[in-house]
């Protein structure tokens, strides 16, 4: 039996596999690995309430090595700063910048009028730069610093949320994800925590704040991911009743 040559062999085994606008999102997917993502994190809150704490446990990271701890005399009189910090995380072959912008001094001083300003400019340089980078010639390369999530830090030591806290979420719920959360809730019981969870979004409703809702699965979805789906909820509704 004569034998087939090895080059007729690679392209009878091209013709066999399917070539189509279907595999586009397989395509995408092996782009996107390859490229990588970008993430801008911003925690925002007053200082004490463990946000530094809640990143190094998300992304098991220290980004805060040099730190350098204010006084209560430095806290007063310290304006609000923008910090980032960039760091580049890989898991299973998938790679991820990852970009956490904190805000020193926000919420700290004796008087917190417009303390927010500092922060709301920023957001809103970042779209300004992404969109000229996006009407730009060359748009291979473009950083996107936009930030994606908010996680604000509620303090639990109050009776729901203070003039601040509104201020700052209605400045930037039409611009950031924002994801409210109540700081050190260990130190509250179950019951406590109910209490405070129910009354900060009556004010939520109360002040118009739209914040960050997790999307319902579509129908169509298979049913791994509408459990993973179901299991991220649950656990979340746990967390912050618990």
């Amino acid at each position: 039996r004569a034998k087939v040559p090895r080059y007729r062999r690679a392209l009878a085994d091209i013709d066999k596999q399917y070539v189509s606008f279907a595999t586009l999102p397989n395509q995408v997917h092996r782009k996107s690995v390859k490229k990588g993502f970008d993430f801008t994190l911003m925690v925002a809150g007053e200082s004490g309430l463990g946000k530094s704490t809640l990143v190094h446990s998300l992304f098991l990271t220290d980004l805060y090595k040099d730190r350098k701890l204010l006084s209560a005399e430095e806290r007063i009189s310290q304006t609000v700063e923008i910090l980032k910090h960039t760091v580049d995380i890989e898991e299973k072959g998938v790679k991820l910048k990852l970009t956490i912008v904190d805000t020193p001094g926000f919420g700290d001083a004796v008087n917190n009028t417009e303390c927010w300003k500092p922060i709301t400019d920023y957001v809103d340089q970042q779209f300004e730069q992404y969109f000229r980078d996006e009407s730009g010639l060359n748009r291979k390369n473009i950083q996107d610093n936009r930030v994606h999530c908010c996680l604000y830090f509620i303090s639990p030591f109050g009776h729901g949320l203070r003039p601040v806290d509104v201020g700052f979420m209605k400045a930037l719920h039409e611009k950031v994800n924002i994801v409210p959360l109540i700081a050190k809730a260990d130190c509250l019981v179950p019951s406590e925590i109910r209490k405070l969870k129910e009354r900060i979004r009556e004010e939520i409703d109360k002040f118009g704040i739209h914040v960050y809702q997790f999307p319902e699965c579509d129908s169509d979805e298979d049913e791994d991911f509408k459990q993973q789906d179901r299991e991220l909820k649950w656990r979340t509704r746990r967390t912050a009743t618990s």
